[in-house]
């Protein structure tokens, strides 16, 4: 009969949706999560015990081996400078006769051969300690004996820019009598000054 109003249908007997269309949530459950669930929370490294961090003593060696090019270097520059230098000697003929007089300088040659070994050392701290640590994590002396710089908050390594932040920031390591370099022998996490301002950590591959 028109105009009569009819009692809707009881829940759970509606059609099902066209084919195509993903079917509806359960009643009271939350939506599901995406694909592949949601991501984990960051992992920082606070929690780890100070025996795994690279020891003092590793560190040391490590840097001995990074420094074994800059001594090269430095050495072979000052001894062209000290092996080529010139001895000058100037006879005095005044009415005086007081003599000759000699006068030993650096040369050209070794003036230069010092400033091409400055330029060498330069070129590769700002490689070794710049773009590979920072990239990887380890410099020449820390690949050698398998550790890694890494941020304390992410475990990964600190890229080129702050890789020469830190080196700048050992200056306040040596500041103090060189004690800050001395900080991993008693330091939870095993880092000197600079470590703690760029929150950095030394860890084992």
């Amino acid at each position: 009969m028109e105009g009569v109003m009819t009692d809707p249908p009881p829940p759970g007997s509606y059609p099902p949706p066209p084919s195509g269309y993903p079917p509806p949530p359960p009643p009271g459950d939350a939506y599901p999560p995406p694909a592949g669930g949601y991501p984990p929370p960051p992992q920082g490294l606070q929690a780890l015990p100070t025996d795994a961090y690279t020891s003092w003593f590793t560190r040391l060696l490590a840097w001995l081996i990074d420094y074994i090019p800059v001594f090269l270097l430095q050495g072979i520059g000052y001894a062209l400078l000290l092996g080529t230098r010139e001895t000058v000697c100037i006879t005095d003929v005044s009415e005086f006769e007081l003599g000759e007089f000699c006068a030993t300088g650096a040369s050209t040659t070794g003036q230069l051969a010092v400033f091409v070994s400055s330029i060498l050392v330069l070129v590769y701290a700002i490689w070794n300690f710049g773009y590979r640590q920072g990239t990887t994590g380890s410099s020449v002396g820390k690949s050698i004996l398998k550790f890694q710089v890494v941020s304390e908050n992410t475990g990964r390594p600190i890229g080129f820019g702050m890789s020469v932040v830190r080196q700048l920031a050992h200056i306040l390591d040596a500041l103090i009598c060189y004690i800050g370099y001395l900080f991993p022998l008693w330091d939870a996490k095993r880092q000197t000054i600079a470590d703690k301002l760029i929150k950095t950590v030394c860890l084992p591959n």
